[in-house]
């Protein structure tokens, strides 16, 4: 049973919870567990909180097979946005080249709330189903990567 462990915002809630909703779908249909979900305030605090989850089931038997991150920013009239935007694209990165586990990257990044409903289950999709797939995908690759398939 696949083991993924969830870290997400609470801006732009209704887009978040949305997001959620999709993963947990996937997950839940093709037999994995959600063995843990953190809240944070906002997507620039999300690759210290992926990296505090990993640490925190390091060393138990239980530890996620994958983190997935999910957050939405919506472009202002300031480059807040950029700034947010490029932190927790770096931190993703960086926690998937120092982390054993894949942390994927399920941050919206958008022009206005009308793009996310259209990656949400409208024409682009639904990014939280895809998250969750990709999580599968990866934790499938890395268990044959080390022998255990």
């Amino acid at each position: 049973m696949p083991r993924v462990a969830i870290v997400f915002t609470e801006w732009n809630d209704k887009i978040v919870r949305e997001l959620l909703n999709g993963c947990e779908g996937v997950i839940h249909r093709f037999g994995g567990n959600i063995i843990d979900k953190m809240l944070v305030p906002g997507c620039f605090e999300i690759p210290f909180a992926c990296r505090a989850l990993w640490h925190r089931f390091e060393k138990t038997d239980e530890k996620p097979e994958a983190i997935i991150a999910f957050g939405a920013v919506i472009r202002g009239g300031t480059p807040h946005f950029e700034y947010v935007c490029k932190a927790v694209t770096e931190g993703i990165t960086q926690l998937n080249l120092t982390l054993p586990i894949p942390v994927i990257f399920g941050i919206l990044t958008l022009d206005n709330e009308e793009q996310a409903w259209e990656r949400l289950g409208g024409k682009h999709g639904h990014k939280g189903e895809e998250a969750a797939i990709t999580a599968l995908k990866m934790i499938k690759n890395v268990r044959v990567l080390n022998g255990k398939i």
